[in-house]
């Protein structure tokens, strides 16, 4: 018998997480943006890492978890998320109802995929604008070997 459970399949990996982390940080640091906090979504939603710079704010934990959370809940990265915010107020109203209004539909929240398009989780960056913190994101996912889908076509 093993000693840990098997058959679960959570998408991305910790040391994965950690070079997601590390690298968006890096990438925000590069870049000068105020400080970060970093969120790592699995592919069952749920949190597998989270960082927060010294000097954030008290909700931005919750702002990134609720970019990628969002991104996870509809399975589009933040920017299809606003666009569709603008034009469908009202199934965004539901939505945010019905995510306990946890889900920040604004860029910053990005689907993590394998080089498949299977997606493996999310992350959610908040900290700056939300542009600049899509940049962090973008920079951590890649950094794991991993494709960033931000909801705009490449």
């Amino acid at each position: 018998m093993p000693n840990q459970p098997i058959g679960f399949q959570h998408g991305i990996t910790l040391n994965q997480a950690r070079q997601v982390v590390d690298a968006a940080l890096a990438e925000g640091r590069r870049l000068g943006l105020a400080p970060l906090t970093v969120v790592v979504l699995d592919a069952a939603g749920q949190l597998k890492a989270m960082l927060k710079e010294d000097g954030c704010s008290l909700l931005r934990p919750a702002i990134a978890q609720g970019k990628a959370f969002g991104a996870m809940g509809l399975g589009f990265g933040g920017r299809e998320l606003a666009r569709r915010a603008q034009a469908m107020q009202g199934f965004m109203n539901a939505f945010s109802d019905l995510a306990g209004g946890s889900a920040v539909p604004v860029p910053g929240g990005v689907l993590v995929r394998s080089s498949d398009g299977t997606i493996f989780g999310a992350v959610g960056v908040s900290g700056d604008a939300s542009d600049k913190d899509e940049l962090a994101a973008v920079a951590g996912i890649e950094a794991a070997g991993l494709v960033a889908d931000t909801g705009d076509s490449a």
